[in-house]
């Protein structure tokens, strides 16, 4: 029998698409939610045509769906607006991240739905939040990365670059996980729902304390510095002799007569007068890296490492997709699973955080509309209204 999970019992309906609202409802699913997913008669999400990459599914879609049920509604139409408003009646939590406006301009904002349904918790998500002068502006995770200060601190000198994930989403989704986990602690107090409105600027934003506070009062940002840092050497990647790239990180003066002395195997290096301070090192670098990467072409990746690790250097590979597929740390600490979907079973990784008293939610990726005739039935509706509404196409 399974153990209880912390989100057993709670109804999360969501309009949802793409990223943030996605990832932000599987993991409430995660914890056991039942996340109900209202998606387009036909295609459904749209993310689901992103790619064809798993097994003709959208890499996308699969990874931030899971464990959800989908019911095809489209809400241009009475009848399935009827539809919603039924699921609403038990429903604990709504999340949209609609067009700007559009949710309420169907009566589902917060003010227009709280007077009926008092507990409901609402979550609303957006680029810019509900107001101001942006609030209207669409809002895409590039955009998003530019206008929060991202790209201007991350590629290399020469050219900005966005990161290879969609980190404005993420960072949105969690933001709108962690505020409705609060709300639902909230309204176990009070009683009372509550109304969230989460922007991807200002969740990224947040995520950019670092290079804001850094750059405080009119003072210089950090440079653009690509995976090296700004004004630690060595730091950042270097290259083995069989092709591997191996990331390293210098602290202090001690690691660098250790660095010096245990990998490099020239202890002298330490005290040469270009090298002998971490500014030196900083102001020199372009001749420090020459004379590591020379003593590293002599060694393969696993070499390098071993070294590293036993002058207990910080160091890491620098892994494609495939070395994070087959990482040994993934596989020792059993972090994959198989879930299903419409293509058959696909791995999946088990959420962050292990907890002892209960397994994390694993269900399958669901079809466009799979699950929209048994939602209808558990509202009370029987063949001849299941079929009106099929012939209407509000389902």
């Amino acid at each position: 029998m399974t153990s209880p999970r912390p989100l057993d019992g709670i109804t999360v309906v969501s309009l949802e698409h793409a990223i943030a609202a996605p990832f932000c409802t599987r993991q409430l699913a995660d914890l056991g939610a039942r996340v109900i997913k209202i998606e387009r008669p036909g295609a459904g999400d749209f993310a689901r045509a992103y790619d064809t990459r798993v097994r003709g599914q959208s890499s996308h879609f699969v990874w931030t769906n899971r464990s959800k049920e989908s019911l095809t509604l489209d809400l241009k139409n009475p009848d399935a607006m009827a539809v919603l408003n039924s699921l609403l009646q038990s429903a604990d939590v709504l999340v949209q991240n609609l067009a700007p406006g559009a949710a309420a301009r169907m009566g589902l904002s917060f003010e227009a739905l709280s007077p009926t349904h008092p507990k409901l918790i609402v979550c609303d998500i957006s680029g810019y939040g509900e107001d101001g002068p942006y609030r209207d502006k669409k809002a895409y995770d590039l955009l998003i990365q530019s206008e929060a200060g991202m790209l201007s601190i991350t590629g290399t000198p020469e050219d900005p670059s966005k990161t290879g994930n969609s980190i404005a989403d993420i960072a949105a989704g969690m933001y709108a996980y962690t505020n409705i986990l609060s709300a639902l602690l909230l309204r176990g107090k009070t009683g009372q729902g509550s109304h969230i409105d989460v922007s991807m600027l200002e969740a990224l934003a947040e995520w950019m304390g670092y290079p804001l506070y850094y750059a405080h009062d009119g003072a210089t940002p950090p440079p653009r510095s690509a995976a090296s840092h700004a004004s630690i050497y060595p730091y950042g990647p270097f290259a083995a002799g069989d092709g591997g790239t191996v990331m390293l990180g210098l602290q202090n003066e001690r690691e660098w007569k250790v660095f010096c002395d245990v990998v490099l195997g020239d202890a002298a290096l330490a005290n040469d007068p270009r090298f002998c301070t971490n500014a030196l090192r900083s102001e020199n670098r372009a001749q420090l890296k020459q004379l590591i990467v020379g003593m590293f072409a002599r060694m393969s990746t696993s070499d390098v490492e071993a070294r590293l690790d036993q002058a207990q250097i910080a160091n890491a590979r620098m892994n494609d997709m495939a070395g994070v597929w087959a990482h040994p740390q993934l596989k020792a600490r059993e972090r994959w699973q198989q879930v299903r979907s419409p293509a058959g079973h696909i791995p999946a990784l088990l959420p962050p955080g292990r907890n002892n008293r209960y397994d994390y939610r694993m269900d399958a990726v669901p079809a466009v509309g799979e699950h929209t005739e048994a939602i209808l039935r558990e509202l009370g509706l029987d063949d001849v209204a299941v079929q009106a509404l099929r012939t209407n196409k509000a389902i």
